[in-house]
């Protein structure tokens, strides 16, 4: 009898027996993965003697169980440079279609009225595709250009650096975007060449017969308020330059447009705003995604602002980037783990704050809402866009957004170990005084442990 109840005593223990030790061997195995991955980041990252006095957040999380795997000041913010593109790619994936809209247009009986976009492919080099431009061609009508009388925003955006403004990585944002907002100038041979077409005056302060005195070495400039062009000596010998022209609001892009179509401003395009865009139809130009991995894969910049003014305008019915910030932070991201401070598209500005786990929490929203075929074919991947001197044993596994400004390295994206799990990552680096790529190696290890180990 005694025997009996012993043994049914153990029968009833031990299903309970084995779930506590499943559970105990996951928690160990949890412990497990955890110790090795702090151990790694210790030895990459946070000993690294160049990264002693910097400060660095990491977080990487596992979607499938819904658990961070690690965290080392996860929750405490940082400057996040071009990783800012990650919520901007966000809200261009979700409110922009599956092609981009160049302008709004209504035929009446005596003109053709329309209303750009913001599209910034507007006679790009980058695209071939430029069917709005020959629209336009095809009018016979006058022509006259509407502008909202709600657009707000300014040619640069908050906290960035002005000084920059010869750089081409600091186009001006615009109503009207045309030729990427930015003058490109190439040597042939003896001649110089610029599209679009400026080689006249008033845009240069001297005549181009004094470019012959200077040579081979040389590069061109441009006053800061104004498009006024010059060449001056340089140690480089001239081949190909950019430099962004003055957007003065919407009167260069206007001027631009009426030279490339042969018609005159005064008379055949007229600046007007309307607040009323009722029977207008949507002429549409760009596939979306094609746009965005080229904002991705090479950190586009210009891409990036007009994105967030080609949202605003389809979201809010104009362009305010202010205000569509602070509506996108107030609804898609109202649920991310600390606040972030959002201010520009592209990361630009030092007034942008984020937290790794934000990161997490939007690549996750990302993965969930668009799928991770989606995101593969926007994102870089080793070897490709701004990760393709790294990551190169890895291409096809990790994909990934970079971020770069003086002192700050910042590394977030998806990771595929070589057991096929998927893990999101986020690396901010801030106040570094070692080089740029130091860091990204530093990272590089990092990441590669985890993909090998797990």
């Amino acid at each position: 009898m005694r025997k009996q109840i012993i043994r049914k005593y153990c029968l009833f223990r031990a299903p309970v027996f084995y779930f506590c030790f499943i559970i105990f061997v996951f928690v160990l195995a949890s412990c497990s993965v955890q110790k090795q991955i702090s151990r790694s980041a210790q030895e990459n990252i946070l000993q690294n003697k160049e990264l002693q006095k910097a400060h660095i957040g990491i977080s990487i999380y596992d979607p499938a169980s819904q658990k961070y795997l690690y965290n080392y000041q996860g929750d405490k913010y940082f400057v996040p440079a071009s990783n800012t593109k990650l919520p901007t790619c966000y809200a261009a994936m979700k409110y922009l279609g599956d092609t981009l809209v160049a302008y709004l247009i209504k035929d009446t009986a005596d003109e053709v009225i329309i209303r750009p976009m913001g599209d910034p492919g507007f006679l790009h080099p980058d695209f071939k595709n430029q069917q709005p431009f020959h629209h336009l061609q095809s009018i016979n009508k006058k022509l006259v250009v509407q502008f909202h009388s709600n657009d707000k925003f300014s040619e640069y955006g908050s906290g960035w650096s002005w000084d920059d403004y010869e750089e081409p990585y600091l186009a001006e944002r615009a109503a009207l975007p045309i030729y990427g907002n930015l003058i490109r100038f190439e040597r042939n041979k003896n001649s110089i060449t610029a599209r679009p077409p400026i080689l006249k005056q008033p845009f240069f302060n001297e005549p181009l017969i004094q470019l012959m005195g200077l040579g081979e070495k040389f590069k061109v400039t441009r006053s800061k308020d104004e498009n006024k062009f010059s060449f001056i000596k340089d140690n480089a010998v001239f081949q190909k330059q950019e430099i962004p022209f003055k957007t003065l609001g919407v009167m260069t892009g206007l001027k631009f447009l009426a030279d490339t179509l042969h018609r005159k401003i005064p008379d055949d395009i007229i600046l007007g705003f309307s607040n009323s865009f009722s029977g207008y139809q949507k002429v549409y130009s760009q596939p979306t995604d094609s746009f965005l991995k080229i904002m991705m894969h090479r950190s586009d910049n210009f891409f990036a602002e007009q994105s967030l003014l080609m949202v605003s305008n389809l979201l809010l019915g104009y362009m305010n980037d202010k205000k569509l910030i602070d509506t996108l932070l107030k609804s898609d991201f109202k649920e991310l783990p600390q606040p972030p401070r959002w201010a520009d598209g592209s990361g630009l500005s030092r007034y942008n704050l984020f937290t790794p786990q934000d990161f997490i929490a939007i690549l996750n929203k990302m993965k969930t809402e668009f799928g991770m075929k989606r995101m593969q074919e926007i994102l870089p991947t080793g070897g490709a866009g701004t990760i393709r001197n790294y990551y190169q044993s890895d291409s096809g596994f990790i994909f990934g957004k970079t971020g770069t400004l003086s002192g700050v390295v910042a590394f977030s994206g998806y990771l595929y170990t070589k057991k096929n799990k998927l893990f999101i990552f986020s690396t901010l680096v801030n106040n570094h005084h070692t080089s740029a790529t130091e860091v990204r190696r530093a990272v590089e290890k990092f990441i590669q442990h985890i993909r090998n180990r797990f």
